[in-house]
């Protein structure tokens, strides 16, 4: 089976919002953010959508707040968002609008199995003196229901928009379990909390990977390793174990987020700062990644694109392709 992503679990029940409109005959609005709930996130500051409804005729359509400072994505000094953006506001699509408008139970686990992004340097948004406004046109097709016709996976396309400039697309695919088939698939494999990882292992400096201090690092080098052009000695291991993103809730495997930063970070270590910022990608997952033992990171860049795969327990994991101009 597809395994996940991202899993997300519940945070705490989702609290009723009110009726949802049919479509939108009001302008999408920025002023406050989606009951944090509907993303999976505990701490708002964590949640980029503002506004999520029906769009007039068919799919659906989105505001997204990405600010200007954010503790989940330091920036390098530059005067553009993290690309990373792009993928957590998919990830969060992914869970409001199955929640919102699909009928999936918040008792669910909600699985992003696949995803896919692109940006187009020259049209997208500069960081400006506060938050970009990025409207989000989604369509969602693949609707896939269960034995009891409850929603049991979808897939989902958006485009990114500032300034009505389409900037950037992503989509992906998501399943859906109810608690006893997500128990029965994680029997045996499961931990309720991320676990300590030991204290002095080598790890890669802040700027070599392009982020803005140590505890946004999520490699470390194998004892006695130093990396070699296929990445082999590379872990995936957070340096901080109490992330504000990577870990702003318990999940029982390895995020999604932290298995593709993981990939973006290899790339740049491998090539010295060569492939350091992403502008397309693609990450699939056969397997849920665990916490332990660490999983490896196999990089391989060629020109202007990386190929990697990440390796655990005798078998491949994940595995995509970063992209860069």
């Amino acid at each position: 089976m597809n395994a996940s992503v991202n899993a997300a679990e519940p945070v705490e029940p989702v609290e009723p919002v009110g009726p949802v409109e049919p479509y939108g005959d009001r302008p999408l609005s920025w002023s406050r953010t989606v009951a944090r709930e509907w993303v999976h996130r505990a701490s708002v500051a964590e949640v980029l959508l503002t506004d999520v409804r029906r769009a007039r005729g068919d799919g659906f359509e989105a505001a997204a707040s990405w600010p200007r400072s954010h503790p989940t994505f330091p920036r390098d000094g530059g005067e553009l968002h993290s690309p990373l953006m792009v993928v957590e506001t998919l990830r969060q699509l992914g869970i409001c609008l199955p929640l919102r408008y699909f009928g999936v139970d918040p008792s669910a686990s909600l699985v992003i199995t696949d995803l896919h992004f692109a940006i187009d340097p020259a049209a997208e948004p500069r960081l400006l003196s506060g938050a970009t406004r990025v409207t989000c046109r989604i369509v969602v097709d693949e609707v896939r229901h269960d034995t009891e016709g409850a929603v049991a996976g979808l897939r989902l396309a958006v485009d990114y928009l500032a300034a009505g400039v389409c900037f950037a697309r992503a989509g992906g695919g998501a399943r859906f379990f109810a608690p006893e088939r997500y128990a029965a698939v994680r029997k045996g494999r499961a931990h309720s909390t991320a676990p300590r990882y030991p204290a002095g292992l080598d790890r890669p400096e802040p700027a070599g990977v392009g982020v803005g201090a140590a505890h946004d690092v999520v490699l470390g080098l194998a004892p006695g390793g130093v990396p070699g052009a296929d990445g082999a000695t590379l872990l995936v291991e957070p340096a901080d174990m109490r992330h504000p993103y990577f870990f702003d809730h318990a999940t029982d495997h390895l995020p999604g987020m932290i298995v593709l930063e993981a990939a973006r970070q290899a790339a740049a270590l491998v090539t010295r700062g060569r492939l350091l910022r992403p502008t397309a990608g693609r990450l699939k997952t056969a397997r849920f990644v665990e916490y332990a033992p660490p999983a490896r990171v196999l990089c391989v860049p060629h020109h202007a694109t990386c190929v990697f795969r990440i390796l655990q327990d005798g078998h491949q994991k994940a595995f995509g392709v970063l992209r860069y101009q």
